[in-house]
């Protein structure tokens, strides 16, 4: 695996896209769990803001990816090379195309219910011979999460995509990950939104000119305020040294 570099103190693998998917496979067929986080800025500056998310991320997770182009540009203006982005929703996808290639069967976990299931339905209509054997929504109590980790585990599924938000969602990993047998375990976010067209994803060339931030918030408008992480970011790591 290749060495982290560190913005504001958060561990980030600098990798292309191709060399994480094949990092991830190698790990897989060599029965080694890989807990993966994609951060972007605003998972950063949560982890400046909870001791116990930045414990997460920065020592808990194996891979910890540049996604969005404020992770990148942080990286590059601290002098590191960061050769791109890797959004979590394309290596979401980029796994899915894998399992459709090779077979790897993989488990829809969050969202909304039936969103993981129209997200299956999506998945297998854009890969064909993508081989997903379960889908749980992301509504339960602690009483359901024996159950849930049991359904997962007879599934037989080698990749996890839990999609309920990010803290929630790498906080529910670690403190399941001893109990899961899937060997990629990753936080997604809203993805089954986007996969199942229940949300809208940036046109690819706002995406390219690094504004998918923009788009997200005239879609969302609720989300001025988490957008405010985004100007604290830049200046936290202007002021910042590596």
């Amino acid at each position: 695996m290749i060495e982290p570099i560190k913005i504001l103190g958060v561990p980030v693998h600098p990798m292309t896209m191709q060399e994480a998917v094949t990092a991830l496979e190698e790990r897989m067929q060599a029965d080694m769990q890989t807990f993966v986080v994609t951060a972007n800025a605003e998972i950063i500056m949560m982890c400046q803001e909870d001791a116990g998310y930045n414990q997460i991320i920065s020592h808990e997770a194996e891979l910890v990816l540049p996604d969005g182009a404020g992770a990148v540009w942080a990286g590059r203006h601290l002098g590191y090379k960061v050769p791109e982005r890797v959004a979590g929703f394309d290596l979401y996808n980029q796994l899915l195309a894998l399992s459709a290639k090779k077979g790897y069967k993989a488990y829809f976990f969050g969202g909304s219910p039936g969103v993981a299931e129209a997200a299956k339905a999506k998945s297998e209509e854009l890969y064909p011979g993508v081989n997903i054997v379960g889908c749980h929504n992301g509504y339960f109590t602690d009483a359901d999460v024996p159950r849930i980790i049991e359904e997962i585990n007879n599934s037989g599924a080698e990749m996890l995509f839990v999609a309920l938000g990010a803290p929630k969602q790498e906080k529910w990993i670690l403190a399941h990950r001893q109990e899961l047998k899937p060997r990629i375990l990753m936080g997604i976010g809203g993805s089954f939104d986007v996969l199942a067209g229940k949300m809208e994803r940036a046109p690819k060339w706002m995406q390219d000119a690094s504004l998918e931030w923009a788009f997200r918030l005239y879609k969302q408008p609720s989300r001025f305020m988490r957008m405010m992480a985004l100007p604290r970011f830049a200046l936290k790591v202007m002021f910042s040294s590596k």
